[in-house]
Formats: structure tokens, sequence, C-alpha cells
């Protein structure tokens, strides 16, 4: 008797095991706003040895890190709408931070319920619309606060009166959300949860307790900070410089509309010394705050881990955009150049992806939403133009995969009098086309919100190409668009560029007078 009673025991064991083994992993997708990937320890920037990010660190080396994945336009609200759609701007109809995803295109989590899931978004959410498609939000109005934030919440009233209170930090409330969240789950059903901080978005205000961190450390300066002097073109600085303190908002007092330096100090100082200063003073601030990331990242996986939820979840690292640091005397992003275009990306999942593993494989937002739903089971819809990369999951080859990744950031001037411009890069070389204007027309921009708040000393750019060789050049101080022995290759590149811009639906056919200015300046 007992020989068959232990024998039913270890049966009734091995099929839990194997109903537990066969269960659909948990997705918890983590997203920061504005974090650049060298920001992150496991990237080897130059903040690399400042340990910023120890718990994201741990978790590339035991997943696999992505080293070359881009946003298709460096900006909240578009970059979001790609992640959760799958889709191209002109697809997904959200081209800048006017527009508004529609709530039938928030597929993500659509596709996914259709797989069992329960789902729930934290956070920063910045696509207007209720997020109706997830079971449960606490999500942040527009960019929110940092400190005792207000979150709109479901089953608090109607949207978007629905508001509720929280005392303290947002990375430590939407991280205590989560948690919360997820100890309370549906445990009948596999969870995705979008866990979105609004860390280290500017103005850069972090939790006191990390007022020390970093406080008698000299941050790690760029060079092209204070001396590029082959970088560019007139689209970026003007003829013969003339435009260097008005396109691209600046560290230094360079941009004479939005420095930094000008923001948090009021004295007179030279232009490299208010670089300097003003640099020490934006790193520190950041970095604090990407500080706060990692602590709440370390925390929630304490707490998987404690649950017995780590091996069965698939945890991804990302931010929305990068940011430039520094580089060029920039800030913010929707740059193409690299620091704002380059997205850090972290995914783990013991049953699938070997630890410690890198790859270089070309990747973009559009492809986030494929992957996870192919990696959980599902069967990828046609309407997602992005590409699931799976099989280097694996370990393995992607065929036919891209060769270069599409990029247009559409806004021109607003904001951060960062021109507009569209363009492709490989895993070797980058080919920009600054073509300088407003995508909507003369007629329409009075009143615009673009005009009405910024100096329009240049409504239009001058129209020009950038080409960097990234290998050789891997910091874009160079740009070799007139180098006669780069002719051929741009050629080849304008084609790439033209395909995609016409597969991708990214052509300017509703735009003529930007479709005027490409066909004259084309071939320049």
């Amino acid at each position: 008797m007992k020989s068959i009673i232990l024998l039913c025991l270890l049966i009734c064991s091995a099929l839990l095991f194997a109903h537990e083994d066969n269960k659909k992993p948990n997705i918890i997708f983590i997203m920061s706003d504005d974090h650049a990937a060298h920001a992150i320890g496991a990237y080897g920037g130059r903040f690399a040895n400042l340990n910023v990010t120890p718990n994201l660190d741990k978790l590339a080396s035991e997943g696999m890190l992505f080293e070359n994945v881009f946003c298709n336009n460096s900006i909240c609200t578009p970059s979001r709408a790609s992640i959760i759609t799958g889709q191209y701007p002109q697809t997904n109809g959200v081209l800048d931070l006017d527009h508004k995803l529609d709530t039938d295109k928030q597929y993500l989590p659509m596709e996914l319920k259709k797989l069992g899931y329960s789902t729930a978004i934290f956070g920063k959410w910045h696509l207007k619309n209720e997020p109706l498609n997830f079971d449960f939000y606490k999500v942040l109005p527009s960019q929110g606060r940092y400190t005792n934030p207000i979150f709109n919440e479901k089953g608090k009233g109607n949207w978007p009166q629905n508001k509720v209170e929280n005392e303290g930090h947002s990375s430590d409330i939407i991280t205590n959300s989560v948690i919360e969240h997820i100890k309370n789950r549906d445990k009948s059903k596999p969870f995705f949860v979008m866990h979105h901080f609004k860390a280290p978005h500017g103005l850069f205000e972090y939790a006191p307790r990390y007022s020390n961190f970093l406080a008698n450390t000299e941050i790690p300066e760029p060079a092209s900070m204070y001396y590029q002097p082959n970088w560019g073109s007139e689209g970026t600085r003007g003829i013969n410089d003339s435009l260097r303190n008005y396109i691209g908002s600046s560290v230094s007092t360079r941009n004479k509309y939005i420095s930094y330096y000008n923001i948090i100090f009021d004295d007179e100082t030279s232009l490299n010394e208010s670089a300097h200063k003003a640099y020490q003073h934006y790193l520190k601030g950041y970095l604090r705050l990407v500080k706060g990331i990692d602590d709440n990242v370390g925390r929630l996986i304490d707490f998987l881990k404690k649950e017995g939820l780590y091996e069965n979840t698939i945890i991804v690292y990302t931010s929305d955009q990068g940011m430039m640091l520094g580089e060029h005397d920039f800030q913010d992003k929707r740059w193409m150049y690299e620091e704002s275009m380059r997205m850090p990306f972290i995914m783990y999942y013991p049953k699938k992806i070997k630890a410690g593993g890198k790859t270089d494989l070309l990747v973009n937002n559009t492809d986030f939403a494929p992957t996870l739903i192919d990696l959980v089971g599902g069967k990828v819809p046609k309407y997602m133009q992005g590409h699931n990369f799976v099989k280097t999951l694996e370990g393995k080859e992607e065929p036919n995969w891209r060769t270069a990744t599409y990029y247009r950031y559409w806004m021109h001037i607003i904001h951060h009098y960062v021109p507009a411009h569209f363009g492709i890069r490989t895993t070797s070389y980058k080919l920009m086309f600054f073509y300088g204007k407003h995508y909507l027309p003369e007629s329409e921009h009075e009143g615009h919100y673009w005009k009405k708040n910024y100096q329009g000393e240049e409504l239009e750019t001058p129209h020009t190409w950038e080409f960097y060789d990234l290998k050789n050049d891997p910091q874009e101080l160079h740009n070799r668009y007139n180098d006669p022995a780069c002719k051929e290759l741009i050629a080849e590149l304008k084609i790439e560029l033209k395909r995609q811009r016409k597969e991708l639906n990214e052509t300017d056919e509703n735009y003529p007078e930007i479709q005027t200015i490409i066909e004259k300046h084309w071939n320049d």
C-alpha cells in the first residue's frame, strides 16, 4: 500500500511539474523614458565604471544584450505607438506629440489577451486616449509628476477624471503598484505587465535619498561637446555656422533659446566653462534618476524570485528612445544621431535565451510586439510591419533580415529646435537628409503650438545630407557626404532609403511641399 501511495505521489508530482513547465510564460515589459543605452554599464559606455546600473547589468548577464536596437522616431508618443502597434508612424497615425493612438490600435495587449493573458500597464502611457484594451491600468496623465504623482486608475471613475493621488517618488510608486498587482493577480492566467518609468525624463527630479550619489565624482565628458570641426552640415549648423546658436538645444550657453546652463544657472561665463559646469549638473541629475530605476528593477526581480516567478517570466528592459548626454553639445533626443536613436534592449527568459548572449542584429521598435507574440506561441498578425527575432533569442540565424533601419523625425524646430529629417542606418553606415520643414502646410501654421511658442527666425532650415562611417567614426564626428570616395556607397544607400520609404508607407505623397524639397535635393 505504501508503495502504491508513493507511486501515486510521484505521478502527481511529475504531472504538476509538467503542467508548470508547459504554462505560458509571464511577461514584464519594463520601459524607462529617455534612458540612453550608453548610460547602462553593460553597454560599456563612458559611465560604465560609475556602477550606476548593477541590477540591469546582472539582468543582461543572465539574458541577452541587444547592441543594435533603434527607434524609428526619437520622441515619446510616436515611439510608444510603434512599440504597441508594431507599425511605423504613417500606418498607426502617430507622427508626433500632437497625435493620439486610436484605442482600436492598442494591438499588443489585444493580441496577448487572445492568447489567454491578463494585461496591465503602470506608469507613463503618453498615448493620450484611455488604455482601454488593458484589463487594468494606473497611468500618469501626460508626463505626470515625479514627486507625489497623480495617476489615472481603472475603476476609479470615468477617463480622464479617474484620478488617484500617491505620496512619494514616481519610480518607487510605479514599482510598488506593479508588485502589488502581481501579488493579487488572477493566478489562472499568465500575466502581461507593462512597467513604465517616468524617469529619467528631464527635468531631473530624483528621490532625496540619491542627493549624495556621485556628488564628489567628475562625470566623464564627450570630446564632441567642445570640438567637432567636421561634424554636421548646413542643415544642422547653418551656412558658415550661422545657425549654431539656434539649431539644437544645448548643454552650454550656445543655444540662445534653450540652454541647460541658462535653465539652471544665472551667471555669465565662457562657452567651454558653461559646457563643463552644466554638463556635470545635467549628468548627475540624470544618473541619479537612472540609479533609482535600477534599484527598483532590483526590487522587482527580488520579488519575482521570492514568489517563484522569475524562471518563467520574460523580462524586457528598454527605453522609448535614447538621449543626447552632451554629445555635439546637445541635450534631449529627437536626432538621428547614435545616442538619441539607439535604444537599450535587454531580454531575459532562461527557457529560451542562453545567459550572457549578445547580438548585433539590426532591430527597431516595431519588432518588439511581433517578437513577444511569437515567443509565447501566437501568430504575428499581418497588419504589423515589424518582424519577430525569436530565432536570435534561440541562438539561430534570422533569414532575410533587414540590412538597414528607417528613421524619421517629423516635428521640425518645436521644443528643442531640431530640424525635421529622415534617413537609414545599416550596421556600418548612416545616411540622413535634413529637409528642414514642418509637415503642416503654411496655411495651417497660424495658431499651431509649434509657431505660437517658438522663435520663428528659421521656420525652414537648409536642406542637406549627412553621411557617417560608423565603423571608423562611431561618434559621428566627420560628415563624409561630399567625399568622392563615398559616392558609390551613398548612391546605394539612397536606393535602399527610397525602397524602404515606399515599402513602409513612409513616403511624402500626402505632403507635397516636403516632396518638392526631396525631389529638388535628392541628387545634391
